[in-house]
């Protein structure tokens, strides 16, 4: 069967495909090509412009147009070259010694590729593809989310909510700080995210510039090689073996993941929010939410994410536990790994946009969280006995445990009658009195 959407086995390039496609300019085989012919002749350049040779203006010319116009009409070349080398990289460099024919360049050829081994390629082609992809796309769709999520929570700042620890009811909240709770969160993991550099490797065969060195002993190759990277908006790794150390990747990867953490454990609550009532849920005329139970609107948004979270997190563990760990100056077991990279980001991509859809479809629940609060009074009995605490009254949080604790009724007249009975002034009785569960909500930074 040809492959479509329909028959793909990945449901990132099948179901989901129309929400990620354009992740195929990072991620795709043809947009490690592109990334990869972008190096080369990046690199070409460098040494052109380091006076190692000489290429005419047309010959640079033709290269910078090609950098910039490769389409997936020039990878199926590449394609067809790598039949017959079987190394992919290679193909890439016989590709662009074609194109140096082509455009009066071919004195130059040989200095395609120069001194340089595969890694050198991948591991500058690879960290780039993957800065171009984190600055564009996810970046950017994280804090987009992260603004709705303080928009909502200026919206609900001013709305009481029972608050539940271990499953239990507690000290009142107010739901828009719950929301900042998370926005706070995410805040604080993109700081540490953006303080985590992109490097790469540049440094020959086993990390070393022997080729480089040998041919030309007198260049400062670590120097030459710091500006390059440099010149890619890269850092560059001082010692390494033939691979890169996968370290700062494998940083991201954790980071993400953390983020991701924090996005279920969003889901999760908001899920909870909504069995509780505490929200209902914008319908859409035409959708079903049960095949059998024609009442039912299900917090799929929230479900998806939370699955497509945790598919991202099992990969992103396996990448980032995994890469940096290399048998000797290398083995092969990176390669195919870091072709994945792209797998764990679609899938968190998909989950960013079902959370925005989730939450968009949010309606409060104003009669719900009213009823929850005045049906449980027990909850102030923690300002009460604090109050009373400050006036010295003895042994105050025990006698609110013998009031409130067990299966009785506690409500506002249980409570005032309870205040009625203690051996305190009317000025206190009136400030207690004051508390109820809809007030008692605390303070919180502002947003």
């Amino acid at each position: 069967m040809e492959l479509t959407a329909l028959t793909s086995i990945s449901p990132v390039d099948g179901r989901y495909r129309k929400h990620v496609q354009h992740l195929d300019e990072y991620f795709s085989e043809y947009g490690l090509m592109k990334y990869r012919i972008n190096i080369e002749i990046e690199y070409l350049l460098f040494l052109e412009n380091k006076k190692f040779f000489k290429l005419p203006g047309k010959a640079i010319k033709h290269l910078q147009k090609l950098a910039e116009d490769f389409g997936p009409e020039d990878a199926q070349e590449i394609k067809q070259i790598e039949f017959t080398t079987n190394h992919d990289v290679k193909a890439v460099e016989y590709f662009l010694k074609n194109e140096l024919e082509k455009c009066g360049g071919k004195e130059a050829k040989e200095w395609i590729h120069f001194g340089l081994t595969s890694q050198d390629i991948n591991n500058t082609a690879v960290p780039l593809l993957w800065k171009h992809a984190i600055e564009y796309e996810y970046l950017p769709a994280l804090l987009n989310l992260n603004t709705e999520l303080k928009l909502l929570a200026n919206k609900w700042k001013d709305i009481p909510m029972l608050a539940h620890t271990h499953g239990q009811p507690a000290s009142p909240t107010r739901l828009g700080k719950e929301m900042m709770v998370y926005a706070e969160r995410i805040e604080n993991q993109v700081e540490q995210f953006i303080n985590i550099p992109f490097s790469g490797k540049f440094g020959g065969a086993t990390g070393n510039f022997n080729a480089h060195h040998i041919a030309f002993p007198k260049v400062d190759w670590i120097k030459l090689g710091n500006e390059f990277m440099e010149q890619l908006g890269l850092h560059r790794q001082q010692f390494t073996t033939q691979i890169e150390h996968y370290d700062s990747l494998a940083a991201h990867f954790d980071c993400i993941k953390r983020i991701n953490n924090i996005l279920i454990d969003l889901c999760r609550d908001i899920w909870t929010y909504v069995s509780m009532e505490y929200f209902t849920q914008k319908t859409k005329k035409g959708e079903v939410g049960s095949s059998a139970m024609p009442h039912k609107v299900n917090p799929i948004d929230f479900e998806n994410a939370e699955g497509n979270l945790g598919m991202a997190n099992a990969i992103f563990e396996h990448l980032s536990s995994k890469l940096p760990i290399s048998r000797l100056q290398r083995d092969l077991t990176d390669s195919t790994v870091l072709r994945n990279i792209g797998v764990p980001v679609a899938h968190t991509m998909i989950a960013l946009r079902s959370v925005e859809k989730g939450l968009d479809k949010l309606i409060v629940n104003d009669q719900k969280l009213y009823e929850d609060l005045d049906n449980n009074w027990a909850v102030v009995a923690e300002a009460i006995q604090t109050i009373l605490r400050r006036e010295n009254f003895p042994n105050p949080y025990e006698a609110l445990k013998d009031l409130t604790r067990g299966n009785k009724k506690i409500d506002k007249k249980t409570i005032h009658d309870f205040i009625d009975g203690l051996k305190i002034g009317n000025d206190i009785k009136k400030e207690l009195k004051k508390v109820t569960p809809h007030n008692y909500t605390g303070i919180s930074g502002k947003f």
